[in-house]
């Protein structure tokens, strides 16, 4: 059962490469974690996945419209929390598209992690991608955590972890991607909660 899903997760993977390679890859990029298919409890209210999907495509929208292919930009939005990755050609255009996300409607706040380097290859963009695909498959395979829970974005091997989590989830999700070949650093952008609020959480909805 192990192998069959994570084969399952790696073509997945392997398609999502082939498609933006033909595409074009687009370098302005909704949310940063791969779909692998799998249906778990996400820890947001319905109000905040909302707004997470509308935040995400408005900053993407105002920065394209302003800065063009001057970025690779990879924007995730988790809680009204907003996450820039990717590459800036300068520094006023990282700091430019800073003050675009957070002057969107819902965004709290925003943690701007924009590269000052050239824009990342086709070929490393493929690796993130299969990257993002083996700490999902990982993180089912440890059991003891929620894989729906987390957010995954690589970008040239650094690997981001967005979500509602426990300190003690938060450790452990960093050890499992820290042990994946191919991860240079673990970003972790995290809102902690208390073991009681994620029992609350996990409770079956009346």
């Amino acid at each position: 059962m192990k192998r069959n899903f994570q084969s399952l997760v790696l073509s997945g993977a392997v398609l999502a490469t082939a498609w933006a390679g033909l595409s074009g890859c687009a370098p302005l990029i909704v949310g940063g974690a791969v779909m692998t298919g799998i249906v778990a409890t996400d820890r947001r209210t319905a109000g905040a996945q909302v707004e997470d999907e509308g935040i995400e495509l408005k900053v993407v929208s105002a920065v394209r419209q302003d800065l063009g292919d001057r970025v690779h930009l990879n924007v995730t939005s988790f809680n009204r929390k907003v996450l820039l990755s990717g590459e800036a050609r300068t520094q006023a255009d990282k700091e430019r598209a800073e003050k675009l996300a957070q002057s969107q409607e819902n965004v709290q706040s925003v943690v701007n992690d924009l590269a000052v380097v050239p824009h990342s290859s086709l070929t490393q963009r493929s690796k993130d991608v299969v990257t993002t695909s083996q700490v999902k498959a990982a993180f089912v395979d440890a059991k003891d955590l929620q894989v729906n829970a987390i957010k995954v974005v690589t970008e040239r091997g650094v690997v981001y972890l967005m979500g509602r989590v426990t300190a003690r989830e938060a450790k452990r999700a960093s050890d499992i991607v820290r042990g994946i070949s191919g991860v240079t650093k673990v970003v972790r952008v995290f809102d902690e909660i208390s073991e009681e609020e994620l029992k609350r959480l996990s409770q079956p909805t009346k």
